[in-house]
């Protein structure tokens, strides 16, 4: 995925949770919409250098929209993350037209935001004898043990959707979690058990049911005036259903 324009500013705070206030070089500070409902743990970081898409429609209230964050890493360079929740599942969609996630490959036809009973899955994956229901979930919090965690705060919305999955298996079609891992430093994910330890036993439960649980991480290139260039899924990562973080600090707003 690559982005039509990218320009580049300091984040100085983010307020609510949809607005952010960021300087850019020209030293004014602008007003950018910041598309990510979640706490963004972890990544709501001042001071950090973010990248903004401008809209070109006059009737929008802001001009700006807030894509990427560049976090510092303890003995490692620099990481890359998407606050974007909305480009997870392009990503996805890009890589599964591309192949590259060989588990999900082999699929005639990908229909996006699925309807089925009182839920809506991201992807219907069909064959004319076989389905397989797949639903997308973003990861950008890295704890202080270096893995990548799902979700930053509690999720019922994220646990219907599990039930769906596994309502879905029951039915005998195949389902899969997907984790869209928007973050270049982490490696690895887990269920948030010390955030939503509901989420982590439904996921562990629907596991065990026949749920499917992937991860591929995000890769990205850069442009030779420093500015992100393709961003795509690259990386399959392994994933812990019994991980738990030893210790964490509260979760604040």
């Amino acid at each position: 995925m690559q982005y039509t324009e990218l320009v580049p500013g300091t984040l100085i705070r983010r307020y609510k949770r949809f607005l952010a206030d960021v300087a850019l070089a020209s030293g004014d500070v602008v007003v950018a919409h910041c598309p990510n409902t979640g706490s963004m743990r972890a990544v709501d970081v001042p001071g950090c250098r973010v990248w903004l898409s401008p809209s070109r429609n006059p009737a929008r209230k802001l001009a700006w929209t807030w894509e990427l964050i560049e976090l510092p890493m303890p003995d490692a360079p620099p990481a890359l993350v998407s606050v974007h929740t909305g480009r997870a599942n392009a990503l996805v969609a890009q890589a599964l037209q591309e192949a590259r996630i060989p588990e999900l490959a082999g699929y005639d036809t990908h229909k996006r935001e699925v309807r089925v009973a009182d839920a809506r899955l991201d992807f219907r994956l069909s064959t004319a004898h076989a389905a397989a229901y797949v639903e997308v979930k973003q990861v950008t919090l890295r704890e202080h043990d270096g893995h990548g965690y799902f979700p930053d705060s509690v999720s019922e919305r994220g646990r219907r959707h599990l039930e769906a999955l596994a309502a879905r298996v029951a039915e005998g079609d195949r389902a899969v979690l997907l984790f869209c891992v928007a973050h270049t430093g982490i490696d690895a994910v887990a269920p948030a058990a010390h955030l939503d330890p509901a989420y982590a036993g439904t996921l562990r439960r629907v596991a065990a049911q026949g749920v499917e649980v992937l991860a591929y991480g995000m890769s990205a290139t850069w442009a030779h005036d420093g500015v992100p260039g393709d961003i795509a899924l690259t990386r399959a990562l392994p994933v812990s259903l019994e991980r738990r973080l030893a210790s964490a600090t509260p979760l604040s707003d």
